[in-house]
């Protein structure tokens, strides 16, 4: 038996018998390192702990410390699951049941329904299939083997997934009675699972394709320790409290109906949070050097193919006719900026030209994904268009990168970066997508951003770096992009006369920081609960009268703060004082201001605040000058 030798990440070399094992490898290193250890990777292809090391390779032990390690965790507990529901139910045909974000899911196709009331048994069953600690092994046949092998068990969804598979070996994986399709790698056995809970129900189309049939989905969640899993609950629940829908609803805000499915209604209320951070945004700009445009909202076929559009993004476009030529009604803002672009010959003087547009789009979403504010199907893209020359790059880079902190520290978050770089599907030669992303990078470590890579995941025609806010609750929401694009000035002959007197090529930047205005508001509403501060508030001030006597004066008070542009209400109805504060504070109004006899006779206010309750007695300028003050410190 030869040698092998393997490296490890802080760049170790250690020589063993080849065949040894990763758990072998990470028991040798250390007994701590080897009762932890539940995977590994080797030359970047995770394989499971049994796996076999039979040439010189690069290895790292994967813990449950990582996302790669509780993506594993979560995927065997959908295993267990899956197992758990085909034991209580019998037929049960299985379809996919992959680790996600935050736990993991299994989408099943039997003819009793499944609800929430039916978690315990579930759960009761995955508990006696981690006691009974079923070893996880890995079994490898050839696709017909593998195909036979499905349609004798009368699992046809894993047929139809091992026929479009190009290799032409597929793995399984068994514990006890259960085999199922799967890459791996798993646990070793399914008594390492340790907490689990199942969540919810939803409905899923087969291939996520509504023309399918709908299968039911059970989504749950996984951690190494009871602890970690009572937190995440716990975040659940005051996640539910949040849950901008709901508080939408109460707040009046905005609505949804089923004569527009997918369309947003906005109430008044949501109008003035809308128009205060689109006013917030148009100052920001301004300041950045930013001119705004608008484009229509309906354009003709030959420009979305010229912009790729129509080859990259048809199925989520609308489309109408109009003078018996087809048109779409925009997904993008980004060939209208063009198309200003191109309205006149520029000069290299004239660069770098920055457009604002906030601008409506319409992208067709399916009904099943569609979540409130978060997922709809017609939102307002905060977009903007730089055309630079390509020595302005950075520079352009570094001004978006600063106007998008600018912008989030209004609000109190925190954020990650992002650099996705080339899809499968992307155009332009790789050579230009080499340069974009360099200068993307240059960017960020320019500004000492800490950033991750997302392989694969940039837009058609560039690179992208995208930020990933994080709330109240820990949840993160990918929200700003700033996209570099070599490919559209080419696509659209976009030209600038440089110093040579020549035509030369431009640089297009696209970018946004809200990302869509209405999920925006969406996050905002289950960031703060509802409960804004006070310069984005619906209603800011909340009058409330101690009887019908002091309404005159409880109006004298509005109009004296509605001149400074203070929101203000008169709760003047035919209630007790208590049942007013209980309804201001339900309504999440920052200040209420109590006026009875005295306060009438010394022209004063009694000042709640929504948080800190009463404040005491003060005059009404002083009170003025509070909120004013607590106003303009936010928006400057």
């Amino acid at each position: 038996m030869g040698k092998v030798k393997i490296t490890l990440p802080d760049r170790t070399v250690l020589e063993y018998d080849a065949g040894i094992t990763v758990a072998e490898v990470a028991y040798s290193i250390g007994a701590g390192l080897g009762r932890a250890a539940i995977a590994g990777k080797i030359d970047g292809n995770l394989v499971d702990l049994n796996t076999g090391i039979k040439q010189d390779a690069e290895l790292s032990i994967i813990t449950l410390d990582s996302k790669e390690g509780l993506d594993i965790y979560r995927h065997t507990a959908a295993h267990i699951m899956a197992q758990a529901v085909k034991r209580i139910y019998g037929d049960v045909k299985l379809a996919i049941g992959p680790a996600i974000e935050d736990g993991f899911y299994y989408d099943f196709d039997l003819e009793e329904r499944i609800s929430q009331e039916d978690f315990a048994r579930i759960e009761e069953e995955m508990k006696k299939i981690i006691k009974e600690d079923l070893p996880i092994s890995r079994k490898v046949m050839n696709k017909e083997e593998a195909i036979n092998l499905m349609q004798e068990k009368g699992e046809i969804y894993k047929v139809e997934l091992i026929e479009e598979m190009e290799d032409e070996e597929v793995s399984f994986y068994q514990q006890g009675e259960f085999m199922d399709l799967c890459r791996g790698p798993h646990l070793p056995s399914t008594g390492r699972v340790k907490a689990f809970k199942l969540l919810n129900t939803a409905g899923a189309y087969w291939r996520g394709d509504e023309k399918n049939k709908m299968l039911q989905r059970i989504y749950a969640t996984a951690f190494a320790k009871q602890a970690e899993l009572d937190l995440y609950l716990e975040r659940l629940e005051e996640a539910k409290k949040r849950d901008h829908r709901r508080l939408g609803k109460e707040l009046e805000l905005f609505s949804f109906h089923d004569e527009g499915r997918g369309f947003p209604f906005i109430h008044p209320k949501g109008m003035v949070l809308r128009n205060e951070l689109i006013d917030f945004w148009k100052k920001e700009h301004r300041k950045a050097g930013y001119e705004e445009v608008m484009t229509p909202i309906v354009l003709n076929q030959s420009l979305w193919q010229q912009s790729g559009h129509w080859d990259h993004y048809q199925e989520n476009m609308y489309f109408t006719e109009i003078d018996d030529e087809l048109h779409s009604i925009k997904p993008m803002n980004c060939p209208g900026g063009i198309l200003i672009y191109k309205s006149k010959m520029r000069s290299y003087r004239d660069l770098p030209i920055r457009m604002g547009e906030l601008g409506v789009v319409h992208r067709h979403e399916k009904s099943g994904t569609l979540h409130g504010l978060m997922r709809v199907r017609n939102f307002t893209q905060d977009d903007a268009h730089i055309f630079c020359l390509p020595s302005q790059i950075v520079d352009e880079l570094t001004g978006v990168i600063k106007l998008v902190d600018t912008i989030y520290s209004a609000f109190n978050f925190n954020y990650k970066v992002e650099l996705s770089t080339r899809p499968e599907n992307a155009m332009g030669s790789e050579e230009m997508w080499d340069m974009a992303t360099a200068a993307l990078k240059e960017a960020i470590e320019k500004n000492e951003l800490a950033y991750e890579i997302n392989e694969g995941d940039g837009a058609f025609y560039g690179p992208k770096i995208d930020f990933h806010l994080e709330d109240s609750l820990g949840r993160t929401w990918q929200c700003g992009t700033i996209q570099l694009d070599f490919q559209m000035p080419e696509r659209f002959d976009l030209s600038y006369i440089g110093e040579d007197g020549k035509e030369h090529r431009p640089v297009m930047i696209h970018r946004a920081i809200y990302g869509s205005l209405e999920r925006f508001m969406g996050i905002l509403i289950e960031h703060y609960a509802g409960a804004f501060p006070a310069w984005l508030a619906p209603v800011q001030v909340k009058v409330l009268p101690v009887s019908a006597e002091q309404i005159p004066y409880a109006e004298l008070i509005r109009e004296e703060l509605a001149k400074e542009d203070i929101r203000v209400e008169v709760d003047a109805a035919n209630e007790k004082l208590g049942y007013k504060i209980r309804q201001a504070q339900l309504e999440k109004v920052p200040y209420m201001l109590v006026v009875g006899k005295n306060e009438e006779e010394d022209k004063s206010v009694a000042v709640r605040d929504r948080r800190e309750g009463d404040l005491g007695s003060m005059s009404l300028a002083d009170f003025r000058e509070k909120v004013l003050k607590e106003i303009m410190e936010k928006l400057n």
